[in-house]
């Protein structure tokens, strides 16, 4: 297992530089001069190689990449040309959303996956199936807007939106964690179907385990392999995929500032945010894999 974790760490090193270089070279083809959008069109030469010479945006190609590989290297990934805010902690902090919604979803998908394959083909099960299709089908920015209409507007029970603490972060997570909840959930439920009509779970049945144990310590850990490649897959959506929400929500979040960098030609932001992405997006992945032994004890990557 150790042998195997290492291997795939090391193989991650040269995706995570692929990306990088990859992000560094388009955004230094983008026509416009980050320099003049930060100073203004009537700013003085001098201002111009003044915010030049703050960010390094005056040296050579071969020599600014480096430079942000090293620091990106240790941790560090500039400060915004826009907020002079350290990037790392605005990107991290900015990552509650995320994992917020990434907790609803399974936890959510799970729980409902399960309801309905126990109660295959009953009126439980139809009606959860329904309300999971809907949930897929219903768009994002219209639920956002209706949980606003009942719960900020009617009910006063929770902000409208903004930033500040967990209550904040409830609606936006609310409203995502719909969007990735059902996917899971069909698929729990297609793959327990799978499962519970073993032959080892009659077996159990046979012998008189109780019901609970059978569904949740043993049809429910064999059933959950596809699905923890797909909540891998969720969070790389969540992470990069929550522009709508954020923009109705008012809520600060990591695809926000992506795009305002993007228009305000914020290169350090924007390389730092692509870099964070597919770091969590590999660990992520990283994770589904090695969790594939715990799920299933067959499993042996030292043999792999």
């Amino acid at each position: 297992m150790l042998r195997y974790t290492l291997r795939r760490i090391a193989l991650l090193v040269p995706v995570l530089v692929g990306v990088s270089l990859a992000s560094f070279l388009l955004l230094h083809l983008i026509p416009g001069d980050p320099a003049v959008i930060l100073a203004g069109e009537n700013a003085t030469p001098g201002q111009l190689a003044a915010i030049r010479s703050e960010f390094g945006l005056n040296a050579p190609l071969g020599a600014q990449y480096v430079r942000y590989l090293g620091r990106a290297a240790r941790g560090d990934l500039g400060i915004s040309m826009q907020t002079r805010a350290p990037i790392t902690q605005t990107l991290l902090a900015r990552m509650r959303l995320t994992l917020w919604s990434l907790a609803l979803a399974v936890a959510a998908g799970i729980t409902v996956g399960v309801l309905a394959a126990t109660h295959h083909n009953s009126w439980l099960d139809g009606g959860l199936m329904i309300v999971a299709l809907i949930g897929l089908s219903m768009p994002s920015f219209w639920l956002g807007l209706l949980l606003l209409l009942v719960f900020a507007g009617m009910l006063h029970w929770l902000p409208s939106g903004g930033s500040g603490g967990w209550q904040y972060l409830i609606l936006p997570a609310v409203v995502l964690g719909m969007s990735g909840a059902p996917v899971v959930a069909r698929l729990v439920r297609a793959s327990m179907l799978e499962v519970i009509r073993q032959d080892y779970i009659r077996a159990l049945r046979a012998h008189g385990v109780p019901e609970r144990r059978v569904i949740y310590r043993h049809a429910l850990r064999n059933a959950l392999n596809p699905v923890v490649t797909v909540v891998g897959l969720q969070f790389g959506f969540l992470m990069a995929g929550a522009v709508i929400v954020e923009t109705v929500f008012s809520l600060p979040g990591i695809g926000r500032l992506m795009v305002t960098a993007i228009f305000s030609r914020d290169y350090p932001v924007i390389q730092g945010g692509m870099l964070m992405i597919a770091v969590a997006f590999v660990a992520a992945n990283l994770v589904i894999d090695l969790a594939y032994a715990w799920i299933n004890p067959r499993i042996r990557y030292e043999r792999a």
